[in-house]
């Protein structure tokens, strides 16, 4: 465990490196021994000064959800991250890239929940009970460390690597959805960039919000109704070039496109 003041110093330097669009060295060799309670404490910081400047928490994303991401860093679960408002932009709206740090782009499963999801083991029924819709969506990552040379401690404190995100339509209840085996196909500017299926999100995307509502709760911060679950990448990341459109479809849940700014 690092001393409180070193984690507050990685704190100041994630946020510096946000408003710098300066990448950092990971924080794993700046602050040798820092463990993932460290790292979750630094994102914590860093949540509490967002609210303070007057965002707000509108869900979470599950990060780490392929196995192939999983066994790169050697780790054997996922991490979460904090959604706030100012990360949603609308379809067709550009996304500056002056807000964007060394940006990717992965496509996913949102779900938006109707009830609390509040217990500490819960079941998938309990799960699908919650749920009020699914949406397609693109999640923008980033790292605010230098050449995305990031193990599990640099991306979790960096709040799961998230950027910003854009939610597609129309909104799907779950009967008759078949999202294990939904194919994914990303395309940038008409082109192909990624593809994938619904079972490379821990198996099922119902599997990452059950993971997550479980660590919300024993971590004493719930998933709410009204919240907004971003639940993995359904295939590779795609590297976000300024001026670009992506559209990803996903199957039984329709589309969704994020445009690009110029540099």
């Amino acid at each position: 465990m690092n001393q409180p003041h070193d984690l507050a110093a990685a704190a100041v330097a994630l946020r510096v490196s946000a408003q710098t669009r300066a990448p950092i060295a990971p924080l794993r060799l700046s602050y040798p021994g820092l463990d993932l309670d460290d790292a979750y404490a630094i994102q914590q910081l860093n949540t509490k000064h967002r609210l303070a400047s007057g965002a707000r928490i509108v869900g979470c994303k599950v990060g780490l959800t392929s196995p192939a991401v999983q066994r790169q860093l050697g780790v054997d679960q996922p991490d979460f991250g904090m959604l706030f408002d100012d990360m949603a932009y609308g379809e067709d709206l550009p996304i500056p890239m002056a807000q964007l740090l060394q940006p990717k782009i992965e496509a996913e499963v949102a779900f938006v929940l109707g009830r609390d999801l509040d217990m500490e083991r819960p079941s998938i029924a309990d799960v699908l009970r919650a749920i009020e819709y699914a949406v397609p969506a693109l999640e923008i990552v980033g790292s605010r460390i230098r050449n995305w040379e990031i193990g599990l401690v640099d991306t979790v404190a960096d709040n799961a690597s998230s950027s910003a995100f854009v939610l597609g339509g129309p909104p799907r209840r779950l009967d008759g959805l078949e999202l294990r085996n939904c194919a994914m196909q990303m395309d940038c500017n008409d082109e192909p960039v990624s593809s994938g299926q619904g079972s490379a999100c821990l198996g099922h995307p119902l599997n990452a919000v059950a993971w997550l509502a479980a660590t919300m709760a024993r971590r004493g911060a719930p998933l709410r109704a009204g919240h907004l679950v971003l639940s993995g990448a359904l295939g590779p990341m795609a590297p976000v070039r300024p001026g670009a459109r992506y559209t990803a479809q996903i199957e039984g849940l329709g589309s969704v496109t994020a445009v690009f700014g110029e540099e």
